[in-house]
Parts: structure tokens; C-alpha cells; sequence
């Protein structure tokens, strides 16, 4: 995804925070951590963070469902907090929706919404892989 193109994400993810009630924020990442695009979070620092641990624990989810649910796809993540609840959902390929909600949060209708909005445009917020740098090796001891 180009700059460009997540920066018209936006919109579509401050939509979302406006529809549903007592939601807090969105966040489009990368499913390794890399925040893409967001709305309601104050900072790009705080939009990292978010998008570090989104991207931690959809990949729990994953490794759960690979080891204990015969490689079943991982539909939502929820982490309900005293005051907050976490969604974390995949949104195409190589990336993640996470939203952020008040304790007072209808979660049914915000999973729908939530499906429904990654549903809709699913081909504009996949994250091609990350091609390695020319000359760089995976291998740490190895120097290019």
C-alpha cells in the first residue's frame, strides 16, 4: 500500500469510529506491526504501539488456531478490559483492523461493522510482503 493510498483509509476508518457508539479509535496495520492508517488515537507513537500489540496478538491467535483448531483462520480477537474492550481482525492479506472501544460498546454491532467495513474494501487494505533490501542477508552473523 502506498502513503497515498493509506492516508485515503482515513475516512473509512473515522466512519467507523463515528458509527458505532462508544467507539474509541481504528487502526489498519500491517500483520507485522506497522501502523498503516488510524483515526482517534492522539499520536503516531500511541498508533505504534496499538499496532505493535495488535499485530502480537493476532499472531497468538493464529499460532491457537494452527496448533489447537486444525489451521482454522482466526475470525476476531477480543480483549475485554475494565474499562476498554480490544477487537483485532484480519483485513486482507498482510494486515490487521484493530479498534478500540469503551467498556459501553455494543461488541456485537462493532464486530459487524467491523466485518463489514474490512469486507467491503478488502483488495485496497491488503499489505503486499516486504521484499528483502539487495545485498542484505537474513542471516545476522553474515555481513553483505
Amino acid at each position: 500500500m502506498h502513503a497515498g493510498q493509506s492516508k485515503n483509509l482515513d475516512w473509512l476508518l473515522a466512519g467507523l469510529v463515528q458509527r458505532v457508539p462508544y467507539t474509541r479509535s481504528a487502526l489498519l496495520l500491517s500483520s507485522d506491526g506497522l501502523a498503516k492508517a488510524f483515526d482517534g488515537l492522539e499520536t503516531v507513537a500511541e498508533a505504534e504501539h496499538l499496532a505493535a500489540l495488535a499485530s502480537g496478538l493476532h499472531s497468538l491467535a493464529r499460532s491457537a488456531g494452527m496448533q489447537f483448531a486444525q489451521g482454522a483462520d482466526v475470525r476476531q480477537v477480543v480483549v475485554e478490559l475494565d474499562s476498554a474492550l480490544l477487537f483485532v481482525c484480519a483485513a486482507g492479506s498482510g494486515a490487521c483492523l484493530a479498534v478500540l472501544a469503551d467498556r459501553d460498546a455494543d461488541a456485537a454491532v462493532l464486530g459487524y461493522e467491523m466485518a463489514m467495513l474490512v469486507k467491503s474494501v478488502r483488495p485496497y487494505l491488503a499489505t503486499p510482503v516486504r521484499q528483502q533490501a539487495a545485498g542484505m542477508s537474513m542471516d545476522p552473523g553474515r555481513r553483505a
